[in-house]
């Protein structure tokens, strides 16, 4: 199985379960349930980035500053659910969450930690937690990725909304088990409500859209010319480029960004947030910083596609710099109400 395809974000069931804390996961470690550290030096991560993107960049951490890294990987919302489940008992250290909507869900709990200023004050406010209690260490913007020899720049939607249209019938692939399109759906509902979410979720139904399991596979049948268009986060086009040794400029597929702060242009964050238990553990902190440090902001940059977010660090070469992006005026913080969307997408009968 490829690195891309392991890299599949939450299910459906588990997100709906997010914010009840219904569903648990374990690494498999006999030690797992012990809130004490093997060391001082050791810190606990739960980390919903797959293991294949990120454990290179644990173990430059880990190279850089001597502090061992104790990773527990499975999706974010697993571990989100984990987490409130455990309360007070996990093992936790440092929540390394894929969306600023599982942060959040764990922030209302009160189980993070206040981080230092100094950390979040190096992110812009629209990535970061107005409570300074989780910070955002990448973004990933939403887009239409498209096949350019079945559709022209002349055709392409103004809106993500226009997606509902019948001219786009059979023609639009989505993946509603996934997180990154979860987060999206609540997005329409933070900005202009559950009715209008309703309508465009009913709308896509009613179009017949083309159905998969994840954004990877979308991009690759676009590229394929499988299917014309379909809703992703815009670093795919560039892991897929990598992993069939070609450039994103080369590609069939192309990205389309949705102009003048559309819904469509959602930006989200990878972020982590530091557990109250470890409030005072330096080591944890050193965590925070050297995820929004040079090295791995470039990391994120060059191997994951994503954009940076600390001032400074080159984006990738084949989109528009983040500072350049008309995104919706959406706080990251509303993005918390993972359950009620979930609800909403079944309603709708998105999933098979």
């Amino acid at each position: 199985m490829s690195v891309l395809l392991r890299r599949s974000t939450a299910t459906l069931v588990a997100a709906g379960l997010l914010a009840t804390g219904l569903i648990a996961c374990g690494s498999g470690d006999d030690d797992a349930a012990d809130p004490g550290k093997p060391n001082d030096r050791t810190i606990t991560v739960y980390s919903g980035r797959n293991e294949q993107l990120v454990k290179p960049l644990l173990e430059k951490f880990t190279q850089q500053t001597g502090i061992q890294v104790k990773p527990r990987y499975a999706s974010t919302a697993q571990l989100a659910a984990q987490l409130v489940e455990e309360g007070d008992r996990s093992p936790a250290d440092v929540f390394f969450a894929q969306d600023a909507g599982a942060l959040g869900t764990v922030a209302k709990k009160g189980m993070f930690a206040t981080l230092p200023e100094a950390a979040t004050g190096a992110v812009p406010e629209t990535y970061r937690a107005r409570n300074g209690q989780w910070v955002g260490v990448s973004a990933r913007a939403r887009v239409l990725v498209y096949n350019a020899d079945q559709v022209t720049a002349d055709q392409l939607p103004a809106s993500v909304f226009e997606l509902t249209d019948p001219k786009w019938k059979g023609k639009v692939a989505l993946a509603p088990t996934n997180a990154s399109f979860q987060a999206f759906v609540t997005a329409i509902r933070v900005q202009h409500g559950d009715q209008k979410a309703k309508d465009f979720l009913a709308g896509l139904k009613a179009n017949e859209p083309q159905i998969r399991d994840n954004n990877i596979k979308i991009v690759e049948d676009v590229n394929n010319g499988g299917v014309p268009v379909g809703l992703v986060n815009h670093y795919y086009l560039g892991e897929i480029a990598k992993e069939q040794g070609t450039t994103p400029d080369a590609m069939k597929a192309k990205l389309h960004f949705f102009p003048g702060g559309d819904t469509g242009a959602l930006v989200n964050v990878a972020g982590v947030g530091v557990l109250t238990r470890a409030a005072e553990d330096a080591d944890a902190k050193a965590f925070v910083d050297y995820l929004l440090g040079p090295e791995a902001q470039k990391y994120f940059a060059e191997e994951t596609f994503e954009y940076p977010v600390v001032t400074g660090v080159v984006g990738p070469a084949y989109v528009p710099p983040l500072a350049e992006l008309k995104v919706p005026n959406i706080d990251l913080n509303d993005l918390d109400t993972l359950e009620t969307t979930v609800a909403m997408i079944t309603e709708s009968g998105l999933v098979p």
